[in-house]
This record gives C-alpha cells, sequence and structure tokens, in this order.
C-alpha cells in the first residue's frame, strides 16, 4: 500500500481543526490581599472549524518536523534540544509558582513569576482551548526583569466559568479586573491568538492602564472566511473525544505543535485542549465576533504583532499596513511551541520592544 504524501502546514492544522479554535482554527484559597502584596510592581480548540483557504502566498518552507518520541534520543544522549528544553533554570532564576485568586466570574486560576521589578508588569493571555499552561516554559526566562501574570481566563484551564458565553469585552474585562484587584496600575499585555483579540479589547476599554501591546497571531478573517467558519462550526460530543485524541495525536505532535519540548509536554497541552468540553469552543465564538480590524487600526499604544508560521500565518500578515503605531514581525518557519524553544530569543524581542515608546 502507497502511503499517503505528507501534509501540507494548511492542511494539516485543517485536519487537526484545533487552533482556528486556539483562538478560535490553546488563585484558590490566597487572600486578595496577599496576592495584592506578592504581585504588585515595585516600580511606578479542536472543536473549532476547518481554517478558511486564503489567498496563497508564497511561504518559505519550514524545518522538518521532529520524529515523534524523538525525545527519548535526545534525553538518552544526554543532548539538549534547540533552546532551553530540558535544561533547569539556573541558580536564582524566577521559578514559577501556581495559585487562585477570586475574579469577575469566580475564582481564576493563575501562573506568576515574581522577580525583580526592573520594567512594567506584564499580562500573558494564552489561546483556547488552552490554558497558561502554554507559557510555563517562557515565563522564567521573561520574568528575569519583571513581575509576569499568567491566568486562565475564565471557563478555560482550572479557572471558574461565566454563566453564560462570554464575548472578548467579557474576558477584556476580566482581566482588568484582576490586575486591579491585585494592585497593577499601568502594565504590558501580550496575548496568543484569542488572547490577541482580548489584549486589543483592554487596550480599548482601558487605554491609560496599558503600556505596550503584542499579539502572537492575529485571526483577520475576511467575511467570506467568517461565513465559512460558521457554516462549518460542530461541537464535538464529549463521548468521541477519546477517539479524537488518538487520531490527532500523530499531526498535531509533528506538524502543529512540533516545535514543543517534548512529547509528554505536547501530550500534555493536547489533553488541556479538551478540558471543560462543554465549553471549549466559547473562546472561538467570541473571536468570530470580534471586530479585530478595526480595533487594529484604532490601537494607539506601541504594538507589535508576531506572526508566526502557524496556522494564522496568512491571516497574522494581513495586519501589515492596519498597524498606526508598531510592526509585524514575522516569524517563518516558527509554529506552535516557539516559546518552549526560542524562550530567549522572543523575551528579548519582548524587552527591546517595550524598552521603547
Amino acid at each position: 500500500m502507497i502511503p499517503p504524501p505528507p501534509l501540507s502546514r494548511r492542511a494539516a492544522f485543517a485536519r487537526l481543526g484545533f487552533a482556528a479554535g486556539s483562538l478560535l482554527g490553546l488563585l484558590r484559597s490566597v487572600s486578595r490581599p496577599a496576592l495584592a502584596a506578592e504581585i504588585a510592581p515595585a516600580v511606578p480548540s479542536t472543536d473549532s472549524p476547518p481554517t478558511p483557504t486564503p489567498t496563497p502566498t508564497p511561504n518559505p518552507t519550514p524545518p522538518p518536523p521532529p520524529a515523534v518520541g524523538a525525545e527519548s534520543a535526545t534525553a538518552a544522549s544526554g543532548a539538549t534540544p534547540e533552546g532551553t528544553c530540558g535544561v533547569p533554570p539556573a541558580p536564582g532564576a524566577p521559578r514559577v509558582r501556581r495559585g487562585y485568586v477570586n475574579g469577575l466570574f469566580g475564582q481564576v486560576h493563575y501562573r506568576l513569576v515574581d522577580g525583580a521589578s526592573q520594567r512594567r508588569p506584564l499580562l500573558l493571555m494564552h489561546p483556547s482551548p488552552l490554558s497558561s499552561e502554554v507559557f510555563e516554559l517562557f515565563m522564567p526566562e521573561i520574568g528575569r526583569d519583571r513581575i509576569v501574570l499568567a491566568p486562565d481566563t475564565p471557563g478555560y484551564g482550572l479557572s471558574d466559568p461565566p454563566a453564560a458565553p462570554p464575548s472578548i469585552a467579557d474576558y477584556a474585562r476580566a482581566m482588568h479586573a484582576l490586575t486591579r484587584s491585585v494592585g497593577w496600575g499601568k502594565f504590558d499585555v501580550l496575548g496568543y491568538h484569542t488572547g490577541s483579540n482580548t489584549a486589543l479589547a483592554m487596550a480599548h476599554q482601558e487605554p491609560g492602564r496599558i503600556g505596550h501591546v503584542m499579539l502572537i497571531g492575529a485571526s483577520l478573517w475576511n467575511p467570506d472566511e467568517l461565513a465559512t467558519m460558521r457554516r462549518q462550526l460542530a461541537v464535538r460530543p464529549v463521548g468521541e473525544r477519546p477517539a479524537l485524541l488518538a487520531r490527532r495525536w500523530p499531526v498535531f505532535r509533528q506538524q502543529a505543535w512540533r516545535m514543543v519540548c517534548g512529547d509528554a509536554r505536547a501530550l500534555n497541552i493536547l489533553l488541556e485542549s479538551h478540558r471543560n468540553a462543554d465549553r471549549s469552543q466559547w473562546g472561538f465564538l467570541a473571536s468570530l465576533d470580534f471586530p479585530l480590524e478595526e480595533r487594529l487600526r484604532e490601537c494607539r499604544q506601541p504594538l507589535l504583532v508576531f506572526a508566526p508560521e502557524d496556522d494564522l500565518w496568512d491571516y497574522s500578515r494581513r495586519a501589515e499596513g492596519m498597524v498606526r503605531n508598531g510592526r509585524v514581525q514575522e516569524l517563518p518557519g516558527w509554529t506552535h511551541g516557539f516559546l518552549d524553544l526560542k524562550a530567549a530569543e522572543v523575551a528579548g524581542m519582548v524587552r527591546r520592544f517595550t524598552a521603547t515608546g
């Protein structure tokens, strides 16, 4: 039997139906005063429909994906993958801690690095249907000189859900309430896919509180592409998900999240995308109704759009010409998981950008 040809990048993501829903096609028993004291700065979807096919643009060929299980051989040889995967934090490096705090819709679970406060604090907002887990290996690097807070947005990860599906504006209000409750004044934001929309909504709602805005991916779909997504949207019954996980794992690991640090971490992220199966599409649905182009064009804060070669690669690059006070940074060959393998490089980009304006 002749094996099928390898999937293209877009076909792979369409089969997964993942990150179109990852934007989309991811503080229990801690008192508010106590959390405010530790976080306050010292200085002033795997349910999603297939991704629509945009107008073709020439793309560089990404590097070949690692074989599933490759990290086992790496560990046995004593070598480490590119970047800092598998390397223990240096002595004195900030560690990621976790906790819960009361929020607008109930308890909010967070990850926190409370290192040296030499810069404005940074809020990280994950893609849906994932959680702050995606920032776990990036946070110690970016947190070397600033306080970094990565919450699970309401209804995702271990955070309580709203009573009904929220809008992007609702997510933004919840994040403003969270940062205000812990004593933050002005801070920077970095959003990833659905989190990108929330970051722009926060800048629109309370522009005086937001310093710099950074987006990983921008879902700039045109009306026809949006209409296609709405027609094809289908919620997977919970009972189908165990078998679905097994079918999607090879493509997820080798093509979608091929830059993540090892099979075990990749599997944890895939499993995380199926947590809270009854509401895992909420972020995606909210993104379909968000006026992203309008918010991009009107954003007055310094704005940096990272465009990795993931499922939003073609759409994110449409932001060129829409950003009035910033730029689009293309990242060819980088895809989901690059915050693991390229943590130091991304942290450097963030530091240089937030030092301006």
